[in-house]
């Protein structure tokens, strides 16, 4: 019982990260704008987060400064993407580059040359505090509060989306921009205030790793956990809660590798790869997604 509740404990706390920057990505290619550049921002959120709670002891105000973070960096994208009409893959390929660039660099000039911060005391907190007779009663079943804000958000945008005025103007500029221009939406404003809210929640994704994961940013904190909530929202065919299943489906991936972790059988560096793996056979199998009509493609006002 115990092995069945770590293992749902560990797939809720490393899917939250995912759920977060797959929203995020929801938001922005829904209005028709690709964010290749979700590592980058979670790269970067999770660096100013750590950052901000190593010298406040405040896991919240963390939180929220790597969300911030994340949206700056995201505002080159929307400018070079959707103002410039710059290729939005290259745009965000390149900020995969330099959000991780700027955050290894300002990580050695705040933290003594070091390739890692400081770790920090503090970290968010868990839905059942310590001594709760609640925590002693679901035993190892105590994930952290990230994973309840993320179960929240996810019922906020898909509401947002399909339930409100907004929501359905986001939607009209990735399907047909010109229709939607026709009609007094501004496109190219409302795409990039889009772009800069993906670029928050990867922040937050980002921070969600460092604050009630590792406790510590790294080299390896993200890890490619970018690619893996594009390839969720692709595997959720660009909605809200079917990113939300892909994601909890990859952080069981993550389970199942912790879990037989403690086997002598099975090779670390194998288990380390079935994340990956799964995302790859998602993919394979994911059948037919079709993303917004206009998605990747620039508007340029006639």
């Amino acid at each position: 019982m115990n092995s069945f509740l770590s293992i749902i404990s560990i797939t809720l706390m490393y899917s939250a990260p995912l759920i977060f920057s797959a929203l995020g990505g929801v938001i922005s290619e829904r209005s028709g704008v690709i964010n290749i550049g979700i590592e980058g921002m979670m790269v970067t959120g999770a660096f100013w987060a750590t950052f901000t709670c190593c010298f406040t002891n405040n896991p919240w105000l963390g939180f929220l400064i790597g969300g911030i973070s994340g949206s700056l960096l995201a505002l080159f994208h929307a400018i070079a993407s959707v103002f410039l009409k710059a290729d939005q893959t290259i745009s965000g390929v390149a900020l995969n580059l330099i959000g991780p660039g700027l955050a290894f660099f300002f990580c050695g000039l705040l933290f003594d040359g070091k390739t890692a911060t400081n770790p920090i005391t503090n970290k968010l907190p868990k839905i059942f505090g310590n001594n709760n007779f609640i925590s002693e009663f679901m035993g190892v079943l105590n994930v952290d509060i990230t994973v309840v804000i993320a179960l929240i958000l996810t019922f906020v945008i898909w509401f947002f989306l399909y339930k409100t005025k907004w929501g359905l103007r986001v939607r009209a500029i990735g399907e047909h921009p010109v229709a939607a221009d026709a009609l007094g939406i501004n496109v190219l404003k409302l795409r990039a205030l889009c772009v800069i809210v993906s670029g928050f929640l990867a922040g937050l994704g980002g921070s969600s790793v460092t604050l009630t994961i590792s406790s510590q940013f790294n080299q390896t904190s993200i890890s490619g956990q970018g690619f893996i909530a594009l390839a969720a929202l692709i595997f959720g065919k660009w909605t809200p809660f079917g990113a939300y299943f892909a994601c909890l489906f990859f952080g069981f991936s993550q389970a199942l590798a912790i879990n037989f972790g403690g086997y002598n059988f099975i090779s670390p560096t194998l288990l380390s790869c079935l994340p990956y793996f799964f995302t790859l056979l998602a993919l394979m199998f994911v059948g037919k997604s079709v993303s917004p009509k206009s998605n990747g493609i620039p508007y340029k006002k006639a």
